[in-house]
């Protein structure tokens, strides 16, 4: 029998194999479909068509433009006008080290990409500042976030959001703490309602002539020594000379200080140089500090030092040892080594300079050895002379950095709960929004939510009614702002009232000399701001804060026309204030400050920069010129500057100084 023919007593058709069922496919499911399930049809698909920006891309900046993009927000613009250094490579996970000196703004545009190409990304390497990003540029945005580190910055983007009616999510982290804040104009506090403790600022004749702390010392060979040899002459940024109307013998004797130290500038590359710069500043700046008597009646004096004798000491030492441990509080025989070492290296760097026609100014970077080992060196040298405890090398990088170590957990919780608030404000959400504190190590909660806080009636920047004037800059005076918006479209009429911006009162009743100059001859702009203050006493209005914006159409016959029509302005009459029953005092449990319990008791975590600190929920102190009631704020003329070099305090974009007083 052929086997091929099977077997013929069974049926053929028994003989055909049964089918395998073939499974069915699943549904290929899509990022947005999977976004869909999450969020639900409607937020999805405002999260896909919205437009947003964002404001810096550093350590809470890479991981919000992550989580941005993959949400599938629609559009993100981002701007940022750093570059990316060695430093930030351990939490800004965008970076790689080929992007060293690279435009962060660019780099995480091009990195972020890859996680959803359907997202358009665009990218500004420019300053948020920049005439560009005007009141019209903000207002095409859905939401604005801030990741910024500094207070300059955060006040701008706050007042502009403000001004384009766009809600602002503010966000920062210092160490293990962090913060979210949703904004929105008349509905919760901006950024400016609570008061903002001002950053860190020192006497110029503590540093330069009585310091007690190791930061003081810090700051000396940061901003003065290393300026005055290297760099351009002292930096003043770094001192507070409010007090040098009492001090002016001594100012005058160190400034033939720096007088001395520049002929000794002219010495750099010599074989001299380095003994002549230790035995003035160590020595014979020292000698004559201990002669002033009186300064050392209450504290101990300085103790000069002897370069040859100290040089003698050290020459057993190995420079390149002492040198690779940043972690060692370093002796006043291995100071003097890393101090020679590190002039030589910047003398040489000079020279490179000057030879290649170049400029030959060096600054302090935290992450330059050699301006770094020089600062760290000095300020030892110069804490061993006052009796001050040296530090290492590792903690002078991060005081003179100005640096609270960052942890890449806390800005990736911050940048969620960023996201997250941010899908309340597109449905439109503001009685759910939340500010949200990160506290590791509270004894409750680690992350705490507090209702928003209602704006402050006081607060200058939100406490004021705000509107827009299209002008034209070529044709309006000051009078034209008078007649034609602020007595007539917004309602002032006969009332006594001023007007100021950032420099000054520009007029009142009293000043009418600018009235018949045009807005360009007294600094007014596209994008600037005036404040209108009642001063009428019966019934005043609040302030109103005026952003004037260049009309790109003709006006008619008049050059100065109001957003709104005069029926629809709206200018709410300050509230009167109640008088303060006198306080009784109750006993109460001794306290070193305002108390932070997770964000409670109307306190405030501030993260500008990079410190926290609690703040009050309304300040008692205004010093602004939008106040009506505070200081009186000097009057200008066409051309006039603001006059504002009498304080000067130490604010890098890394934020405060921290003062380690144990």
């Amino acid at each position: 029998m052929d086997p091929a023919m099977g077997n013929p007593m069974v049926p053929m058709t028994a003989q055909i194999p049964a089918p395998v069922a073939q499974p069915i496919p699943l549904p290929v499911l899509t990022r947005d479909s999977y976004n869909s399930q999450s969020l639900g049809r409607s937020l999805n698909a405002n999260v896909k068509q919205a437009r947003v920006l964002m404001v810096g891309a550093g350590g809470i900046g890479c991981e919000l433009l992550k989580n941005l993009v993959l949400t599938g927000f629609g559009e993100v613009h981002v701007v940022d006008l750093d570059t990316i250094d060695l430093s930030n490579l351990n939490r800004q996970f965008l970076f790689r080290h080929e992007h060293i000196k690279k435009s962060k703004a660019l780099v995480a545009k091009e990195a972020a990409q890859k996680f959803n190409p359907a997202v358009k990304i665009v990218a500004h390497h420019a300053n948020i500042k920049d005439a560009q990003f005007n009141i019209e540029w903000f207002s095409s945005f859905r939401i604005v976030f801030n990741a910024l580190d500094n207070l300059e910055a955060r006040r701008h983007v706050n007042k502009m959001c403000l001004a384009a009616d766009v809600p602002l999510i503010e966000s920062g982290t210092t160490g293990f703490n962090g913060q979210v804040q949703v904004i929105k104009k008349g509905v919760t506090a901006c950024y400016d309602c609570a008061p903002k403790e001002t950053p860190k600022s020192f006497p110029v004749c503590t540093i330069r002539s009585t310091p007690s702390q190791p930061i003081h010392c810090i700051v000396w060979g940061k901003s003065y020594l290393l300026n005055e040899i290297f760099g351009a002459s002292e930096d003043e940024s770094a001192f507070d000379h409010t007090v040098d109307g009492d001090n002016a013998q001594e100012i005058e004797e160190l400034k033939r200080e720096s007088a001395a130290l520049r002929k000794i500038r002219n010495s750099v590359g010599t074989e001299e140089f380095a003994q002549m710069l230790f035995e003035k500043v160590f020595k014979t700046d020292i000698e004559r500090l201990r002669s002033m008597e009186d300064m050392w009646k209450t504290r101990k004096p300085p103790e000069p030092l002897n370069y040859k004798e100290l040089l003698d000491k050290a020459k057993s030492l190995d420079k390149d040892k002492v040198l690779k441990d940043a972690q060692k509080v370093w002796s006043l025989e291995e100071n003097l080594v890393v101090f020679n070492d590190s002039l030589e290296r910047l003398s040489k760097r000079v020279l490179e300079n000057k030879s290649a026609g170049e400029e030959s100014i060096i600054t302090f970077d935290k992450d330059d050895e050699d301006t770094l080992d020089f600062v760290a060196a000095s300020a030892n040298i110069r804490s061993a002379v006052f009796g001050i405890d040296r530090k290492s090398k590792f903690d002078i990088k991060q005081m003179a950095g100005n640096i609270i170590p960052a942890i890449a957990t806390t800005n990736a919780i911050v940048a969620g709960l960023c996201v997250l608030e941010a899908f309340k404000v597109l449905k439109g959400h503001y009685e759910q929004a939340k500010e949200v504190f990160l506290t590791p190590f509270a004894n409750a909660r680690m992350l705490a939510s507090d209702k928003s806080r209602e704006p402050n009636p006081d607060c200058p920047v939100c406490g004021v009614y705000q509107t827009r004037a299209y002008v034209d800059l070529e044709k309006a005076t000051l009078n034209d702002l008078v007649e034609h918006l602020i007595k007539t479209n917004l309602g002032y009429g006969e009332k006594d009232f001023a007007i100021s911006n950032e420099v000054g009162i520009l007029y009142d009743p009293d000043e009418t000399d600018n009235l018949e100059k045009k807005l360009s001859e007294l600094g007014i702009k596209s994008d600037s701001f005036l404040t209108i203050t009642d001063e009428d006493d019966e019934e005043p209005f609040v302030n109103v804060v005026v952003a004037i914006q260049e009309a790109k159409e003709p006006l008619g016959d008049k050059p100065v026309k109001g957003i709104l029509d005069p029926e629809d302005v709206k200018i709410p009459l300050k509230p009167k204030k109640q008088s303060q029953p006198e306080p009784v005092a109750t006993p109460t449990a001794a306290t070193n400050g305002a108390s932070i319990s997770n964000g409670q008791n109307g306190g405030v975590i501030n993260l500008d920069g990079d410190e926290p600190m609690t703040t009050p929920a309304k300040s008692l102190k205004r010093g602004h010129p939008e106040d009506a009631e505070g200081p009186s704020v000097k009057k200008i003329k066409a051309n006039d500057k603001a006059a504002d070099d009498d304080i000067v305090f130490i604010e890098d974009s890394a934020g405060a100084i921290v003062i380690d007083d144990d």
